[in-house]
């Protein structure tokens, strides 16, 4: 994807003056911030498990990405360019019952996993959150896996978490959505349209430790997180391991 020679690649998160993700400052900070929101659904009876809830936030935000709304003169294009001009922020908030309700009546998209539902909305400024959706808690989003998730298809997109950060499940959630867009950002057309057709199938996995470097040094994005909330600035917390991107480009 050809950018603006104005604004930094983003598809290069390891750029300290360009970086969507890092804190180094940059032009990116001198535009209007905008975040992405996502809403998880989360019923007291019948919580998702953590990794369902965290590979559906990834694919909400594919979907998000690749919809024709966000997309040439559609309604929350403009929205969509003005955040990815700037810092690439995602939060994730919980809702239930009449939270959860009230979320779906906006405009936006509900993307439902194994059992998770993430809704994901257009962009809106960082201090202009819809008032259905500045009440909902952002922190203690904690879920659990009951079964320890199967392994990755080989042939599909893994998100590789870094064994060494803790995370809570809405951060890492953010930090799932993340990867999927680096990894969308350094597709071609066609690989983007193949993967949407598909559904955007993709697994969020946390990496073996004695794998994690040799991931972080194998040329796939890789996310740096900003630092706002739980970890350090500049943490290395996803690797985009789509088999495309492991093909030599050309």
């Amino acid at each position: 994807m050809t950018q603006d020679a104005s604004v930094p690649d983003p598809a290069d998160p390891s750029a300290s003056d360009g970086s969507p993700f890092r804190a180094a400052r940059s032009g990116r900070d001198e535009a209007p911030q905008f975040v992405l929101p996502l809403v998880v659904r989360i019923e007291r009876a019948a919580p998702p498990a953590r990794t369902d809830a965290l590979e559906t936030a990834a694919r909400a935000v594919l979907v998000m990405l690749a919809d024709d709304r966000s997309l040439g003169d559609g309604e929350w294009a403009r929205a969509v360019r003005d955040w990815q001009d700037a810092r690439i922020r995602k939060v994730v908030r919980r809702a239930r019952g009449a939270e959860w309700r009230r979320a779906q009546a906006l405009p936006g998209i509900t993307v439902t996993g194994k059992a998770a539902e993430v809704r994901v909305f257009p962009p809106v400024p960082l201090d202009g959150w819809p008032r259905e959706l500045v009440k909902l808690q952002v922190s203690g989003t904690e879920l659990d896996d009951p079964e320890s998730p199967a392994p990755a298809d080989p042939g599909a997109p893994v998100l590789w978490l870094n064994p060494g950060v803790e995370m809570s499940a809405g951060k890492a959630m953010a930090q799932a959505g993340h990867g999927a867009q680096l990894a969308w950002w350094e597709l071609s057309d066609q690989e983007r349209a193949d993967w949407r057709d598909a559904g955007f199938p993709l697994a969020v996995r946390i990496a073996d430790p004695a794998d994690w470097g040799q991931l972080t040094a194998s040329g796939l994005p890789v996310v740096r997180d900003a630092g706002y909330t739980e970890i350090a600035p500049g943490s290395c917390t996803v690797v985009a391991d789509h088999p495309a991107l492991r093909r030599p480009r050309a």
